[in-house]
């Protein structure tokens, strides 16, 4: 294995070294190709697409692409297809992308490690989405699978933050310990406020395949009570935000964190708004979409407010904390 590993290094070697500013872009590259496949994978849903193509790793058990079949529409079929070629082109090549960048340039361990987990659970996420597939939609298996991507959002972010930071260099605090921890506990409401979405839809109106959406396995609970759970846990993520934002302001803290800390607000009340607009006019398919896309970008600019508040600068800087800067 090592003697694999020493071959793969001279062969990355050949590349160009990359700069600390095109690694960024390859980790946001990264970044944003997690998101879109999750945003791509909620479109399959609210045009009950999910069993475009009703087998997997092949669309049907006679071809790998979509043919004409009068059971599944030709536009089911192309949404679903179309979202499994993002999932190999788009985001298998920026994981990759980032690997070989961070690997050429020599980064520290924990960077290497950050990156080597987005092609590995590209993978994964393959699996499972192969399994949600063969299991006709489950609910269940729907849901983790949405998690899973939250999760890989979360774990993006967090590279991309990582690779602006020096190597050679020692983590300081640049917010109160209190705001820290405060963030680290809204991000643990948050993973429940996601459970709680992932369960509202389960028992929502969109099933997921519209050719017959009798036979998809679907949640049988009251979606107003849902609803309220979901609503309950959005208030108190917010409330545990303020909590860290007033913290924030009164104590030592960077630039980079106070303006973080600015748009996660903006962020999660643009969310607020679409998941409040959302439930009044009768769950509209745009409405999702944007849902989950405003739920990416919560995700990630917690990740991201919470790895400045302890940031990595040169050993020996002299750099006051609250003059650092994202």
């Amino acid at each position: 294995m090592i003697g694999v590993y020493q071959l793969f290094l001279r062969l990355v070697d050949r590349l160009p070294l990359p700069s600390t500013r095109a690694q960024q872009r390859f980790a946001l590259a990264a970044l944003l190709s997690q998101a879109l496949i999750a945003v791509t994978g909620s479109v399959v849903r609210v045009t009950g697409s999910g069993l475009g193509c009703p087998t997997w790793p092949k669309c049907f058990d006679d071809s790998l692409v979509p043919i004409p079949q009068d059971e599944v529409p030709w536009w089911h079929q192309a949404i679903e297809f179309g979202n499994r070629q993002i999932a190999v082109w788009i985001v298998v090549t920026t994981s990759v992308a980032i690997v070989l960048a961070v690997t050429r340039a020599r980064r520290r361990r924990e960077i290497l490690v950050y990156a080597w987990i987005m092609p590995l659970s590209t993978f994964a996420q393959g699996i499972l989405g192969g399994i949600t597939v063969l299991t006709g939609l489950r609910w269940w298996v729907v849901g983790a699978h949405m998690l899973v991507s939250c999760a890989m959002v979360w774990l993006a972010a967090t590279l991309y933050a990582k690779v602006a930071e020096p190597d050679d260099g020692a983590e300081i605090e640049t917010a109160p310990a209190g705001a820290r921890r405060l963030v680290a506990g809204s991000a643990v409401v948050m993973a429940l406020v996601l459970t709680a979405g992932m369960i509202v839809t389960a028992a929502g109106p969109h099933a997921g395949d519209r050719t017959n959406p009798k036979a998809i396995d679907r949640l049988d609970v009251s979606i107003p009570l849902l609803s309220l759970t979901h609503g309950l846990l959005v208030a108190l993520y917010v409330g545990v935000l303020i909590g860290a934002a007033v913290l924030i302001a009164r104590g030592p803290s960077s630039e980079a964190v106070r303006r973080r800390v600015k748009i996660v607000f903006v962020v999660v009340a643009a969310q607020s708004l679409i998941g409040v607009v959302q439930y009044f006019t009768g769950v509209p398919a745009l409405l999702v979409v944007l849902h989950v896309a405003g739920a990416m970008s919560v995700i990630a600019e917690t990740a991201i407010l919470y790895r400045l508040m302890s940031a990595r600068v040169l050993r020996g800087s002299d750099v006051a904390p609250d003059k650092l800067a994202a």
